[in-house]
């Protein structure tokens, strides 16, 4: 349908391109028809190949700002005229353990500490363990607590409760524990001899009183059975990471919330044995009839306690 002639008009003079290596090719702009000479002054010359640009891919593979922001991470440093301890927990790591506390075996329980509780756990500790190790051992899981409260935040969206029960071998483990706020420990632990190692094993009980203090949390510890110290206090260990695990990981039925207890529980009670639900009060003030009844009626419960106080009072 097209002469020759008519096809030798829309063919592009290529007289001007010269074979260059990649990233170096040259064109001899002057050679060009004329829209092809602006195309490629207005738009600089980009290599393409068939995987996508890494520009448009930087977004997709950097994690986002916002995940980095909620990493649960506590960093603690704690000095003492004894001892000088630093502390760092990752709650959403993967199980790495680096600990070097200067008591063997304290950093052999860490280590369980990370591996089953898939936590990042970082320890540096330096103390008067020519003495004993009584006060690394103390300090080091005050600073554990305190590094793990903050690392829990807020707390939005946690089980907040975790439960389990270990067994090594003969000695089998029950842990359960509530991030509840309220420092609590209940132990029940019976080791058979005095050390493992030069580990002393009354220092178990000391370690995690210390940790229950400054996390705030309420801990439980029951043996079961067992009869090899070692086995005891490494299921114990290990239940413990277990049930931390549970409790800090993330309810998706929650939706973020915060786990707290409901707040219409929440009562005052009054010698004279009556209560005021603060909640059910604070739903009857929804108009201004009930603002005096409201003022009145806690007016006379304290009036009634103070009289009943007076009463039962001894010089």
């Amino acid at each position: 349908m097209f002469s020759q002639s008519s096809a030798l008009l829309v063919r592009p003079n290529l007289v001007g391109f010269t074979l260059s290596p990649p990233g170096k090719a040259s064109i001899a702009s002057s050679s060009l028809p004329r829209f092809l000479r602006m195309e490629s002054q207005s738009q600089p010359l980009q290599s393409i190949s068939c995987a996508s640009s890494p520009s448009n891919n930087l977004s997709q593979a950097t994690p986002s700002s916002s995940l980095i922001e909620s990493a649960r991470i506590g960093e603690v440093k704690r000095v003492t005229k004894e001892t000088n301890v630093s502390v760092k927990i990752n709650l959403d790591g993967t199980g790495v353990a680096d600990s070097s506390t200067g008591i063997p075996f304290l950093d052999h329980m860490l280590d369980q500490l990370a591996s089953h509780g898939l936590f990042d756990v970082h320890v540096r500790a330096t103390g008067d363990v020519h003495i004993d190790d009584h006060h690394s051992n103390e300090d080091i899981a005050l600073a554990i607590g305190t590094a793990l409260l903050k690392a829990l935040g807020e707390r939005k969206g946690i089980n907040r409760f975790g439960d389990f029960t270990a067994p090594l071998d003969e000695a089998l483990i029950h842990v359960s524990l509530d991030l509840s706020g309220r420092p609590y420990l209940g132990y029940n632990l019976e080791i058979p001899t005095q050390r493992v190692g030069n580990y002393d094993t009354q220092l178990v009980e000391h370690f995690f009183q210390s940790l229950v203090n400054t996390s705030g949390m309420t801990l439980h510890i029951r043996q079961l059975a067992g009869e090899n110290s070692h086995h005891i206090i490494e299921a114990t260990f290990k239940a413990f990471a277990r049930a931390l695990r549970q409790a800090t990981e993330n309810d998706p039925r929650r939706g973020g919330t915060i786990p707290r207890f409901d707040l219409s529980s929440i009562t005052f009670y009054y010698t004279s044995l009556d209560r005021i639900n603060i909640i059910d009060y604070a739903r009857l003030i929804t108009s201004y009839k009930h603002i005096l009844f409201v003022i009145l009626r806690i007016f006379f419960c304290l009036e009634e306690r103070l009289l009943l106080e007076n009463v039962f009072e001894c010089d």
